[in-house]
């Protein structure tokens, strides 16, 4: 199991008694895991590292933290086990999943999964896919893994940036930022992912949409707590976890907010009127969906929402690629990006 996972909470309740920041609280009590990777050189990643061309990078390494974990330290799910909708009872009704529909097949990948393991690698309707999920983010980001007639498998490497997931293809051993699936160190620096349009949505959203559809179980039910929230009150706190960069204004940086490119709205502002037109999109909010990040147990999560993005193509409405993620994300990744606020 992950530093992340057994450690968050206590962090986060010193973080709160002390009132003292997320820097000065690294600085005095973790300064030895969570210090930025690049102090550690990249001689020192190479031994863990040895495949990784370090020499190709589009970032600063400084910008790069070590999560604690080491390389696959959270297990990606590499050959996914699924059963049939009708056959699933231990799923609530409001519990958050990815649903993702390609060439008429139907699959929910269930966050109380995603959380422990933050990627499944899975081909679907015949195309292959990464199925992501960054907790600290609470990015849930569907790709296409097939780049350049190459089908690659993802893993995460244990560390993060602007606290994202940074993740690594095992063909090249190049590092992806999860958030924006591009490449950022080796090989295929540069490189970016195709984002499949996927719903974050209620269990019985999707079951309904989908009476066909599949749903993804764990390979071994007592590998993790599946169900429970490592990241207890996480997206209730002042401050995110492991990030050292600059916080929006205008909005609370743990705000929700739903990104679409380089344009967001404020969970709040489409909450408030249910319906958001811009350009060709449509944005809708509907009740009924758990937070992942809320409670111990994810099922008794506060109600966020489920939120749809479409545009219309050919006289019909589609669906197009969108994340619900905090406004710390939006803001760190698209510095110079358009969020709607009111």
């Amino acid at each position: 199991m992950g530093f992340l996972h057994l450690a968050y909470a206590p962090i986060r309740t010193a973080i709160l008694a002390a009132a003292i920041t997320v820097p000065t609280l690294f600085g005095m009590n973790l300064a030895g895991i969570l210090s930025p990777a690049a102090a550690q050189s990249v001689d020192w990643w190479k031994s863990e590292w040895p495949n990784t061309d370090f020499s190709l990078h589009s970032i600063e390494f400084s910008e790069i933290l070590s999560g604690g974990p080491p390389k696959d330290g959270i297990p990606s799910i590499d050959r996914p086990k699924f059963v049939s909708v009708a056959s699933v009872s231990d799923l609530a009704p409001t519990e958050p999943v990815v649903g993702l529909t390609v060439n008429g097949e139907a699959r929910a990948y269930p966050l109380r999964i995603l959380t422990w393991h933050e990627i499944v690698n899975d081909t679907i309707g015949g195309k292959p896919v990464t199925v992501t999920y960054c907790p600290l983010c609470n990015s849930a980001i569907v790709f296409d893994r097939e780049v350049d007639g190459k089908i690659l498998e993802f893993g995460t490497t244990g560390k993060l940036r602007n606290s994202d997931l940074v993740m690594y293809d095992r063909t090249t051993e190049s590092w992806w930022q999860q958030f924006l699936g591009e490449a950022i160190v080796g090989e295929m620096t540069g490189t970016k992912l195709r984002m499949l349009p996927s719903r974050l949505e209620s269990w019985e959203r999707f079951a309904a949409r989908n009476p066909d559809g599949q749903v993804l179980v764990p390979n071994d039910e007592g590998m993790r707590s599946y169900g429970r929230n490592p990241y207890d009150g996480y997206d209730t706190s002042a401050v995110p976890f492991l990030y050292r960069g600059e916080m929006p204004e205008g909005i609370e940086p743990m705000a929700r907010v739903v990104a679409v490119g380089k344009k967001a709205w404020s969970m709040n502002l489409l909450r408030a009127g249910g319906k958001i037109e811009s350009d060709d999109l449509v944005l809708t909010w509907e009740a009924g969906q758990n937070s992942a990040l809320d409670s111990s147990t994810i099922s008794k999560g506060r109600d966020v929402g489920n939120v749809i993005v479409q545009r219309l193509e050919n006289g019909t409405m589609v669906d197009v690629p969108y994340d619900v993620t905090f406004a710390f994300v939006f803001h760190a990744f698209h510095p110079e990006g358009e969020l709607r606020i009111e």
